[in-house]
């Protein structure tokens, strides 16, 4: 069980570990929008208001290239992952998913226009940094 410090953004937090260290954990399987994009903060205060300050447990999935712990977070047993895609707070990363029910949450969202369904041309994160970092 760990304690969340920080929230970068809508898929990304720090927490303090059992010996207080912290650890940066990327909630696997979702892509939410970048800061600079349309909807980054709001998917990052519905992130926030849904784990800042409480105890988590992060069901591990390993880590990934910049060393942050990927995985699951749950927040009273409720997976935060799956709540963030329900809301239309973040997409399906389906590339790196192995739940398909992910799918089946953004397909509901999108139907309802909830959250960053409600704009007009959603553009997905991994759309929005491949253009960002060509010249």
């Amino acid at each position: 069980m760990w304690r969340v410090v920080g929230v970068h953004d809508g898929d990304t937090i720090t927490c303090l570990d059992e010996n207080n260290q912290q650890q940066k954990v990327r909630l696997s399987e979702i892509d939410a929008p970048e800061l600079g994009q349309d909807f980054g903060k709001v998917s990052r205060e519905a992130l926030a208001s849904m784990v800042f300050g409480k105890t988590v447990e992060v069901v591990d999935d390993g880590k990934d290239r910049y060393g942050r712990w990927l995985g699951h977070v749950l927040v009273n047993g409720a997976d935060v992952n799956r709540e963030m895609v329900a809301t239309g707070n973040a997409w399906h990363y389906a590339a790196y998913s192995r739940d398909a029910s992910l799918g089946q949450f953004q397909a509901q969202a999108r139907g309802q226009q909830i959250g960053l369904w409600a704009q007009p041309n959603p553009v997905p994160p991994w759309d929005y940094r491949a253009t960002e970092k060509k010249p």
